[in-house]
């Protein structure tokens, strides 16, 4: 049963997909004539969902008899998964997960070094959903065990969160705009996660949010699209741009500086941890900047 309704899922999701994507290739260039595809940034995209989907499915065979032995043993008490507030709490639940997971994936770098793959196109369209992270599979199950300890599922928690990435997905557009006050408040929506996928200083690790937007509102991490009036157009891709990109260096770029970071002769052992675990950005001689760097510098300028 658990197996035939992810199928379903992928039966149900994958046509959706397709047709979204072929709407909005049409749209944006016989209509609005502009390119937001390229041919060899869409290959890529599909490249890494199909890597990434493969990793999965290998550590799925690990993580999910992990969190079914600790939803057999340790468990504080079980819901009744027929429950219409079994599916709603654990709707919330998971994205609360995904929040925290995804926010630590920017402020942290070495889990930025694994998720900035999904950040590194200067493209933003359907596709741009599709370049997944692709060693993300390998601790993301351990955001989930909180969730396994109140009682969940786990087939159903992992369920859970590939419905909601369908959402995740569809908010990768440039075509849709404001989407009304209530959703634009509750919900992640494609202005949302357009700043999230922005390179300007002032939008940088904001949005982080899944489904729900309201994480961002309650923790301090929510930033509304600005008008060109109100502020410079969007930029996208990473503030560092990736030279000669191809598959590898766009996985594995952020891993090899890191590495000659750490290592770095005459540094602190408090440096090199920070180094790995410390902000995208850290350096011990103040010659690079963080995110708080850059938005501080931003605020000054404004006040200026």
């Amino acid at each position: 049963m658990d197996s035939l309704r992810e199928q379903l899922l992928i039966l149900f999701s994958t046509p959706v997909y397709l047709v979204a994507i072929g709407l909005e290739l049409l749209i944006t260039h016989f209509h609005l004539r502009k390119a937001v595809y390229t041919v060899k940034d869409t290959l890529i995209n599909l490249y890494f969902n199909i890597f990434n989907t493969a990793v999965d499915i290998l550590c799925r065979l690990f993580y999910l008899a992990a969190l079914q032995a600790i939803f057999n043993k340790m468990t504080f008490g079980h819901w009744q998964y027929s429950d219409i507030s079994y599916w709603l709490f654990l709707l919330i639940l998971v994205d609360f997960a995904f929040y925290w997971m995804h926010r630590f994936d920017h402020e942290i770098r070495l889990f930025w070094a694994v998720h900035v793959t999904h950040h590194s196109s200067e493209e933003f369209n359907f596709t741009t959903g599709f370049r997944s992270s692709i060693l993300e599979p390998v601790y993301r199950f351990v955001y989930f065990i909180p969730i396994t300890l109140l009682g969940f599922h786990p087939i159903d928690i992992l369920f859970m969160y590939s419905l909601t990435q369908i959402w995740g997905t569809f908010v990768h557009t440039k075509l849709i705009g404001n989407m009304g006050r209530f959703i634009e408040y509750i919900f992640v929506t494609p202005s949302h996660h357009r700043v999230h996928h922005a390179s300007n200083d002032r939008y940088l690790d904001k949005n982080m949010g899944m489904f729900l937007i309201i994480w961002d509102r309650m923790f301090g991490t929510f930033q509304k699209e600005l008008t060109a009036e109100e502020y410079e157009p969007i930029h996208y891709g990473i503030t560092k741009k990736i030279e000669r990109p191809n598959a590898f260096r766009l996985v594995f770029h952020e891993w090899i500086q890191l590495y000659k970071d750490a290592n770095q002769k005459g540094l602190t052992f408090h440096q090199r941890l920070l180094y790995i675990f410390g902000p995208p950005g850290y350096s011990h001689d103040s010659s690079r900047a963080t995110t708080k760097d850059l938005q501080k510098s931003f605020a000054r300028k404004k006040k200026l």
